[in-house]
Formats: structure tokens, sequence, C-alpha cells
């Protein structure tokens, strides 16, 4: 492709050079999903033992969370360009390697130095709380490289979204909880649900964006399966999934009724179905992608918020 192209496709991405670059490598819409589940899983924790809170085990749970996310958007940049699947045009990537021109490998070593970093963090976590996390966050992490690492890559299966979903919403709501609390229970998986299915939601709204190129290149994701409209209905029924479990979890007292207020990222949930119906270049779906990625952040902060509101309000 020539520059003049390559330069009119970051032009309509907005894509800019410098600091940009790396800050795109980690895929910042996507981190959504690594702070929102440690943050509730936190929050509810905070309700549980009545406002007290570890600050040190919270910040580094987020931050080594943050880093596994962070380090698997590198992975999938990286094998995602190993393997052909990317170029000059593709949207929703970094577009470090295709377009910036960094070296595959600085790639690849940045990904392992953040689960490097993730793993002393996971050392400090386990020494306050229990090593039963070490195995846990062992597999975590497993699942976060082959994703779209190995021979047989999650991301390109209909199993995407559910597995996504399972190990950033129960797994990191659990561990975020435990290491509060010293115990779980089956009130803090079912708060998770809601959590996975919007992560769940933000793969789905990826893989709906990139349905063309991925089937093109011999992908089975759901997206692909359903077909657009099918997976953007798909997507509808996930969202309001979410809001009616919220309504439920607070007529059963397993959420206060300030929860009410996570209410209002429906706004963001709205939009990006909109923005979804009758779009077919990824370039035109980039808003949906946005607003889905809105409504688990605001969703989960609200959520979290209003669990602390509780606290102290009662």
């Amino acid at each position: 492709m020539s520059s003049g192209s390559t330069n009119d496709i970051q032009a309509s991405l907005n894509e800019r050079g410098g600091f940009h670059v790396w800050w795109r490598l980690l895929r910042p819409h996507t981190l959504t999903a690594s702070f929102v589940p440690v943050f509730v899983g936190t929050m509810v924790a905070v309700v549980d033992r009545n406002g007290t809170i570890a600050f040190g085990l919270f910040l580094a749970m987020m931050l080594a969370s943050i880093l596994i996310q962070a380090a698997t958007n590198m992975f999938n940049e990286y094998y995602d360009y190993v393997r052909g699947l990317d170029n000059e045009e593709s949207v929703g990537i970094g577009g470090t390697i295709v377009r910036d021109g960094i070296r595959p490998k600085t790639v690849l070593f940045l990904a392992l130095s953040f689960f490097a970093i993730a793993v002393l963090l996971g050392v400090y976590i386990c020494i306050l709380s229990s090593w039963w996390i070490a195995v846990i966050g062992s597999v975590s992490m497993m699942i976060g490289y082959l994703y779209t690492g190995g021979p047989f890559p999650i991301a390109y299966t209909p199993f995407g979204e559910l597995v996504a979903g399972f190990f950033m919403g129960p797994v990191i709501v659990g561990i975020a909880y435990y290491i509060q609390a010293g115990v779980i229970n089956w009130g803090v998986i079912a708060i998770s649900i809601p959590i996975a299915i919007c992560i769940g939601a933000i793969m789905m709204a990826n893989n709906i964006r990139d349905r063309a190129g991925d089937e093109a290149n011999g992908r089975k994701t759901l997206a692909i399966l359903l077909g657009h409209e099918g997976a953007v209905t798909f997507l509808a029924a996930n969202f309001i999934l979410v809001y009616a479990l919220t309504i439920l979890y607070m007529f059963l007292g397993m959420l206060p009724w300030w929860s009410l207020i996570s209410l209002l990222s429906a706004v963001h949930a709205i939009r990006a179905v909109k923005s979804f119906s009758g779009k077919g270049s990824p370039v035109e779906m980039m808003p949906a992608m946005k607003g889905t990625a809105q409504t688990n952040t605001f969703y989960g902060m609200l959520l979290g918020i209003s669990l602390l509101i509780s606290v102290f309000l009662g």
C-alpha cells in the first residue's frame, strides 16, 4: 500500500505519532474490561467488610489486571501480523506494526514484560492472601496468551466472548473480592455475571466490526455464524439481560437500590446498538465499538459507586 493510502487510514482513525503510537498499542478502549471487574469485586467486599479496604491489594490487583489485558492486546497485535491477518487498512488494531513500523519483536517483548510485572504483583498478592491465587492467575495469563496465540486461537472461534466474559467476569471479580474478604460466596459470583456479559459484549462488538474480514481469513467467530443483523440483535439481548439481572438483584436484596444509577449506562448501550444497525464498513462501526466499551465502563463504575454509597448512606 502507498504511504498516501496509509496516511488516509491514519487520518480517518485519528491516529497520531509519538506517544500515541504506544498508547494505541495498549488498545485503551478495551482496558475497561480489566479495571471494571477489579473495582466491582473490591466494592462488593467493602460492603461486606463494613467499609474496610486493603488499598495495597486493591492497587496491586488493579495494575496486574490492566497489565495482563494490555499484554493480551499486544499478543493479538503480534500474532495477527505474523499470520498475515493485519494490514495497513485494518481497523480496530493498534496499527503499531503495520502502520507505524514498530518491530514485531518489540511488541512481543513488551507483552512478555507486562506479563512479568504482573507475575511480580501476583506474588505480592499471594503473600498477603493465598497462593491459590497464583494458580488461578497463571491459568488466566495462559488464556490471555492463547486468546490469539498458539495453534488454535480462542478469538478465532465462536467461544471468544464466553471465555473472555468468564475469565474477566467471575474470575477477576471473584479474586478481587477474595483478596479483600478472605472468602468467596455465591452472591459476588452472581453480581459478576452482568460484568461478564458486558465484557463479552465488547468482544462481540469487535467481532461484528471485523466480521467480513474475519470470515475472509477463515475465522469462525460468533458474529460470523449469526450474521451482521443476528449479531447486533444478540448484542442488544445481552444488554437487556444485564439490566434485567441488575433490577432482579435489587429486588432480591443482593444489590442496594442505589444501584439504580447503573441503569444510566443504558444510554451508551442503546447508542452502540443503533450505531451498528445499517453499517457496513469497519470505520463506520467504530462509534458502536466505543459505545459498547463505554457501556461496560459506566455500568461497572456506577455499580461500584452505588455499593460504596450504600456503605456510608445505607
